[in-house]
């Protein structure tokens, strides 16, 4: 029986071009075959998220990438696919170490596998999918593998400055960068420039494809770290205001701290653990700034040069769907929001 989701939403950017669909069905099919172990406990953890299912971004990236010069596409390549797989196991894996790092408790609306099974279990686990993209990328020659290389060193990089600033309020907007564009830039960067590696489409092309994906996951981590401030568990998939609880501040944090109003009582209460309600309470001194607002203008400032990143692409209807993604994300209702009314304190949660 199948686990995995077949297919993505008709509110996807990939649906613009059906034969995505179909091509992210076999990326889910490569995901199943790629996490398979001998041992069926193996199998069971490293399945744990794929059989959830997820939004399929990077992978999509990179088959779009792969068919951005061709006027009718039909199928994507086998090559593609499998590309596409690689780098979602990355991004997988590094869920499952993150969630160690940060003790989370939930993903994707369901238990984390450390709350499953342990961390031992779960470091292991994302090391196994690890293991298993890079044999993907190694099956599709030597820059394939480069690539995904950097993309994993990128990750660990950018996760290694985010470590080094836990807790700090005096934490600058260049750090935060830093982290972001190692953790998560890099890698949608990199889906793109093997998808069109593979694809073997022309060099400039190749660059063009990988400024779009970089801007792109700068914007796309702004709008998660709004969010993260913003909306509910239920609507995040994961527990809310972790990031706070956690010690790392993000952009609108960082933003906020500024304020002349509220930033000293927030900066009295960051920069060291705290519980529920101190976290909730620097949440409330957030929405009450214009760190949100500053924040959502940020992330359309990188979406706008995603979207330039494209101008110079063919016009096909792969390359469509990537300017659809740039247009939707900054259609997010977190990039939708209201400055946070001023007078009479801070804004109540919604």
């Amino acid at each position: 029986m199948r686990h995995y989701p077949r297919g993505v939403a008709d509110t996807s950017p990939f649906a613009l071009l059906p034969c995505l669909q179909d091509d992210l069905s076999r990326v889910e099919d490569e995901l199943l075959s790629a996490a398979a172990a001998g041992d069926d406990f193996v199998t069971e953890l490293a399945r744990h998220l794929i059989a959830v299912g997820g939004k399929l971004v990077r992978p999509g990236f990179c088959l779009a990438s792969s068919l951005v010069c061709d006027p009718e596409p039909e199928r994507s390549s086998t090559a593609a696919v499998k590309g596409g797989a690689s780098v979602e196991l990355v991004h997988i894996g590094s869920l499952y170490h993150d969630d160690v790092m940060d003790g989370a408790t939930s993903r994707r609306s369901v238990p984390s596998v450390n709350a499953q099974w342990g961390n031992l279990r779960a470091i292991l686990a994302g090391d196994y999918l690890l293991g298993r993209a890079s044999a993907l990328a190694a099956s599709l020659g030597a820059e394939v593998a480069v690539l995904l290389a950097e993309a994993i060193t990128g990750l660990c990089e950018g996760q290694i400055i985010e470590l080094e600033n836990a807790y700090d309020t005096g934490r600058s907007e260049q750090r935060y960068e830093r982290a972001v564009s190692g953790k998560t830039a890099a890698l949608l960067s990199i889906s793109c420039r093997i998808g069109a590696t593979v694809g073997e489409v022309p060099a400039p092309i190749v660059q063009a494809v990988g400024e779009f994906g970089f801007a792109y996951g700068m914007a796309f981590q702004i709008v998660d770290d709004i969010l993260d401030l913003v909306a509910t568990e239920s609507q995040l998939g994961k527990p809310a205001g972790n990031d706070l609880a956690e010690g790392t501040y993000t952009l609108p944090v960082i933003r906020a701290m500024a304020d002349p109003v509220v930033g000293g009582e927030l900066r009295s209460i960051l920069g060291q653990p705290i519980d529920a309600a101190a976290r909730d309470r620097a949440a409330e001194l957030v929405r009450s700034t214009t760190g949100l607002d500053e924040a959502r203008e940020t992330a359309r400032i990188w979406a706008g040069e995603a979207q330039a990143a494209l101008a110079s692409l063919p016009d096909t209807p792969a390359t469509a769907v990537l300017r659809l993604a740039a247009d939707r994300l900054t259609e997010t209702p977190a990039l939708a929001g209201q400055q946070a009314e001023r007078v009479g304190g801070p804004r109540a949660r919604n």
